[in-house]
């Protein structure tokens, strides 16, 4: 799922004649047409199985639905109802669009962890020819919304479980070789199943038999989340579980102290004003997750030197007594023979 906030979008390359067809997904140009289709209208119905009853999100590329599956509910399904990925029509129009979708669906498909979306399917409606995702239809509030709510800061008994959420999620994505490149308050939903990290339209894979697939020319459009996005991303460089670090430390900051670390400011901006020099403990934070939590926030990627998982353990063991490492179970001598 997208979120509601804009992003940072921008159109065609310099000197691009928007008459003709433009691509996001391949460095060099099909051979195609010179003029772009025709943008059809999405439908209402989807190859007459998913009924589009209501928009849920708007974002830079694209849009998400609730629908209505006629096929769980005609095999009586008490949960008829699922989400619907399309590109927007700004994005749907360009002829590589459903590539990136698909490509979309394939680096996540395989990602199965209970706090990361369910995704199903993916398909082309037939009349429209748009390509579109089914997946899980999250219910609850995104994790900007429950910042918003707590301008203290969530207390360490609910911000514990909900930070070892989102690192499992993480974790579990990196291991699979995935970044997802567009960690954000509003790209983390808390609803009655727990935790969903969602909206992989960013994501990479380092993964060696998805290297085939339609990757997003990044030269070409800039759809970072300026407060989350890491220095090196707005710098040209290439997403990685570094910056992936980088974004989630700011969102556990958030959720610990109620503000962003660097109010806002773009990573850009916080280095010329050292705002990193000021950082102090968000106040329901234990100190013992501090040092962990202060690398990941570094602004320049090569002193971030630190993972999901080692920041998931600094998180898990913020509890125990700072002498427990010492102690080892303990076990009887063998007897005597």
């Amino acid at each position: 799922m997208t979120d509601l906030h804009r992003d940072i979008i921008t159109g065609l390359p310099p000197g691009k004649n928007a008459s003709q067809p433009t691509y996001f997904a391949f460095a060099a140009q099909p051979d195609v047409a010179t003029t772009a289709t025709p943008l059809e209208p999405l439908p209402e119905r989807l190859n007459d199985r998913y009924r589009l009853e209501r928009l849920l999100g708007v974002g830079g590329m694209s849009a998400v639905y609730c629908a209505h599956d006629a096929l769980r509910a005609q095999f009586g399904d008490p949960q008829p109802y699922v989400a619907i990925k399309v590109m927007n029509d700004s994005h749907a129009a360009c002829p590589d669009a459903n590539a990136l979708l698909f490509s979309e669906f394939a680096l996540t498909q395989h990602l199965h962890h209970p706090h990361v979306i369910r995704l199903y399917d993916y398909a082309v409606d037939g009349p429209s020819q748009r390509g579109f995702i089914s997946m899980e239809w999250l219910q609850g509030a995104p994790l900007d919304r429950v910042i918003a709510e707590c301008p203290q800061g969530v207390c360490w008994d609910l911000l514990q479980p909900l930070a070892l959420a989102m690192l499992d999620a993480v974790v579990h994505t990196h291991i699979h070789g995935v970044v997802h490149g567009d960690l954000k308050p509003s790209n983390l939903m808390l609803g009655d199943n727990g935790l969903r990290l969602f909206d992989f339209g960013l994501a990479a894979s380092n993964d060696a038999r998805l290297l085939g697939l339609p990757r997003l020319q990044r030269e070409r459009i800039a759809a970072w989340t300026p407060g989350y996005a890491a220095l090196e991303l707005l710098e040209g460089g290439e997403i990685s579980q570094a910056s992936d670090l980088y974004a989630l430390a700011c969102v556990l900051f958030e959720l610990a102290g109620g503000q962003h670390p660097y109010h806002h400011c773009s990573a850009k901006q916080a280095k010329t004003q050292r705002l990193d020099r000021t950082l102090v403990c968000p106040p329901n934070l234990p100190r013992a997750c501090w040092p962990a939590l202060q690398v990941a926030l570094k602004i320049n990627p090569v002193a971030r030197r630190i993972s999901a998982q080692e920041l998931r353990t600094a998180f898990s063991e913020a509890n125990r007594p700072r002498w427990s490492r010492w102690l080892r179970p303990w076990h009887a001598p063998p007897n005597p023979i």
